[in-house]
């Protein structure tokens, strides 16, 4: 008879100031490889809480991390999020981290009341595809954020719609 046993859920928690280091660490593989914006350590310090992290129980840097930032309210268009500077340590991918980091980021709006959380790829963004992200035009997302966009990496803008949160006394069907 085989027996599966179910690995534990990857913890994830939000970031402190902290670990900006840490999150330095883990991410300048992906900048210096322009997988990732590159982004200074005082940008990781002043922006920790956006983060969440999945902790690595062996000393070093996280097993991986994913940001959300609020974006600026804007005239036919939702409440929206960025996610951004989504990296996993390559120890680590397949493993189910990034789908854990995203699942808690969606959460995390939700509960946030964003309605909508866009996203930059210059890769084949196979990942955001299969999670429920599609591509737009970039014309159709918030033009304070596509404005900073870089024309010279070549990103494609993915979105993902999320339900409205579950206020209290309503349910969700």
């Amino acid at each position: 008879m085989n027996v599966t046993v179910a690995s534990p859920p990857v913890p994830v928690r939000t970031a402190t100031g902290g670990d900006a280091t840490a999150l330095y660490v883990l991410s300048a593989p992906f900048m210096r490889s322009g997988e990732l914006r590159v982004r200074t350590l005082a940008d990781y310090r002043g922006r920790a809480t956006d983060f969440l992290i999945a902790p690595d129980p062996r000393p070093g840097p996280p097993a991986g991390c994913v940001a959300l930032r609020p974006l600026a309210p804007e005239p036919g268009h939702p409440a929206a999020g960025l996610l951004y500077n989504l990296c996993v340590h390559p120890g680590h991918q397949g493993t189910g981290v990034g789908s854990r980091l995203l699942a808690a980021l969606l959460d995390r709006a939700t509960d946030r009341g964003l309605r909508t959380v866009y996203a930059a790829s210059t890769g084949s963004a196979a990942f955001f595809l299969r999670t429920g992200f599609r591509e737009v035009p970039a014309a159709l997302a918030p033009a304070g954020w596509t404005a900073t966009l870089d024309p010279a990496r070549g990103s494609r803008v993915y979105r993902h719609d999320l339900p409205p949160a579950a206020g209290p006394g309503r349910t969700l069907s």
